[in-house]
């Protein structure tokens, strides 16, 4: 079986650290980020001992019909180090962790789907278990990266600035109290290294097994070389966006294990992109001209515009995005063609 390929010539380490002879964990090691952390550790510092913790899928979904968990063995083909196959609401399987002595700890398993509105299963996974993570870290006395949202904004006007947040979902609101824990922790524990990363609208290699929740560049990009035109809201073309290639959240979450204070930064671009540019920019470079169908918007409150204030990203992390929209969807493209008519099962 062919594996996916993301880190190559132009990829870079982003660090003086050495994680070599390192322990690292990545919780939902298995899902689109947590796998491509763990190939960037293997790649460019292969002494290092990275440590997967994910309940990977299963075939259990929630009432919108989406599945409860993304994490997915194909992801991880190649990969070399440790797997625990376990759930962050089960406390036993948490204390399988006990067996190591960790670094580094990236905390990116969590629901994730914003359309999901079961309050209490979101509470209890995204929420309730951050305190276990927080205390592993704090026991390990290891760095912790964890992943907040863009969410947590909700409809706020743009740029979306951190300290300034309004969520409008479950999911924006869990990720919220994540943040609100971390600075209370952080405060408690001055000597800690805690920093949160709000992801933007994240697109790249190993998003495909999300299914119906990943990007819609590679949803567009499958529906052009299917042979249709690509289908997007009406007007489209005023529906902006910040998207960042995963490459540049992979920078982020490495530059943040050095960072000059503790926080939340936003993990965007700085810009902002409509649909229609993606499925104008995947036609051009894959050579078609299939016009596009456009539908009337069935979803209330949706986001009309986000635009991440990275001000403090670049103050405090040294993170600085390399990709624009076109060069991250130009990189990304042999991938999306191997992908597509693939079994995304």
């Amino acid at each position: 079986m062919m594996t996916i390929k993301l880190f190559k010539k132009n990829s870079m380490k982003y660090t003086n650290i050495n994680f070599n002879k390192k322990t690292i964990l990545i919780t939902g090691g298995a899902g689109f980020i947590g796998s491509n952390l763990a190939f960037y550790f293997q790649n460019f510092f292969p002494s290092s001992k990275i440590v997967i913790f994910d309940c990977f899928r299963s075939e259990k979904t929630f009432s919108n019909g989406n599945l409860q968990s993304f994490g997915h063995y194909k992801n991880l083909i190649g990969f070399k180090g440790d797997i625990i196959c376990g759930n962050l609401n089960n406390k036993s399987d948490l204390l399988l962790l006990k067996d190591y002595k960790f670094d580094f700890i990236f905390h990116h398993a969590a629901i994730s789907d914003t359309r999901v509105y079961d309050q209490e299963v979101i509470m209890q996974t995204n929420v309730n278990s951050f305190y276990d993570i927080l205390n592993i870290a704090k026991d390990n006395d290891a760095a912790l990266i964890y992943a907040s949202s863009a969410a947590t904004y909700g409809n706020l006007s743009s740029p979306q600035t951190v300290g300034q947040e309004s969520p409008e979902n479950p999911y924006g609101f869990s990720k919220y109290m994540m943040d609100q824990v971390a600075y209370q922790f952080g405060n408690e524990n001055p000597n800690m290294t805690i920093i949160g990363l709000k992801f933007f609208n994240v697109y790249g290699p190993r998003e495909y097994f999300k299914a119906k929740t990943s990007s819609m560049v590679i949803q567009l990009g499958h529906q052009i070389l299917d042979g249709n035109a690509p289908k997007l809201f009406e007007s489209s073309d005023q529906i902006l966006r910040d998207f960042i290639y995963i490459e540049d959240v992979i920078q982020a979450n490495i530059k943040a294990c050095n960072p000059k204070i503790n926080g939340v930064f936003n993990v965007g671009t700085g810009i902002s992109r409509s649909f229609q540019d993606i499925a104008d920019i995947l036609q051009n470079e894959l050579e078609s001209n299939l016009g596009t169908e456009y539908f009337p918007n069935p979803l209330k409150g949706y986001q009309a515009h986000t635009q991440a204030n990275i001000d403090s990203s670049k103050k405090y992390l040294d993170f600085m995005p390399k990709y624009s929209l076109e060069e991250g969807i130009k990189d990304y493209l042999a991938e999306i063609k191997r992908l597509h008519g693939s079994d995304n099962k």
